[in-house]
C-alpha cells in the first residue's frame, strides 16, 4: 500500500517520491520505514490527481506540505499541479525542500512557484560547502552548497516566507554561522530535532 499523503497534527504531508540528490547521514530514512505508523517507501510515485483526490478539501488542514521520502521538487510538474488546486480551493502550501531543484532542473524553476506557495522551508544543514559536502553527499558535491544558497536567494524574492533550517546536532557556533547566512539572504533560521 503506497502512502502519498499522511497526517501529522493539524497538516497533511505529499509524499511524492522517494528519489533525492542527497545521501544526508541525519536522514531518517536510514533508520525509519517512514514517520509515524506511516511506511513512506514507495512502490509507485502518484499522479498529480491521485493526491489532489487523497487531499480533497485542503481548508480542512492547517496547511498542505510537500515533503515526504524524498527530494518534492524533483517531480516539479505535479507539485505545481497540485499546488495551484491547494491554493485554489484556499489552502496553504509549504515545500519542504534540499534548495537543489534549479541543480536539478538545469534552470532556475522557483518564478514558476510564484503565487503557488505560502512557505519554503530549504534545509541549509552547515555553514560551508564542505561540511555541507561532508554531511549531505550531494550528488552534486561541493557545488550543492552554493546552489542551495543561490536557490534560496531566488524563494526570497517570489515566496512570503522562506525559512532555511538546520539539524540541532551542529555546534552553536555553527548555527549561529548559518543564522547569519539566513539573515544575509533575507531568510528565517529554523533549528529542527534530529529524529532519532
Amino acid at each position: 500500500m503506497n502512502t502519498y499523503v499522511y497526517r501529522l497534527g493539524d497538516a497533511l504531508y505529499i509524499n511524492l517520491t522517494n528519489r533525492c540528490t542527497n545521501c544526508c547521514d541525519f536522514c531518517i530514512r536510514n533508520t525509519h520505514e517512514g514517520m509515524g505508523e506511516y511506511n513512506l517507501w514507495l512502490d509507485n510515485e502518484p499522479t498529480a490527481q491521485e493526491v489532489l483526490q487523497q487531499i480533497g478539501d485542503p481548508t480542512q488542514y492547517s496547511e498542505i506540505v510537500f515533503c515526504g521520502f524524498g527530494e518534492p521538487m524533483i517531480r516539479l510538474e505535479e507539485l505545481i499541479e497540485i499546488a495551484r488546486e491547494v491554493k485554489k480551493k484556499g489552502g496553504k502550501v509549504r515545500i519542504n525542500t534540499n534548495g537543489q531543484a534549479n541543480l536539478y532542473h538545469g534552470r532556475n524553476v522557483v518564478p514558476l512557484l510564484k503565487g503557488l506557495v505560502d512557505v519554503i522551508s530549504i534545509s541549509l544543514n552547515a555553514p560551508t560547502a564542505e561540511q555541507y559536502d561532508a554531511i549531505c553527499h550531494s550528488c552534486y558535491g561541493k557545488e550543492a552548497f552554493e546552489g542551495v544558497l543561490e536557490f534560496a536567494r531566488e524563494c526570497v524574492k517570489v515566496i512570503p516566507t522562506v525559512v532555511l533550517s538546520v539539524v540541532d546536532v551542529l555546534s552553536p557556533d555553527d548555527i549561529e554561522r548559518c543564522r547569519a547566512i539566513a539573515e544575509d539572504i533575507g531568510a528565517q533560521l529554523k533549528v529542527r530535532q534530529m529524529i532519532e
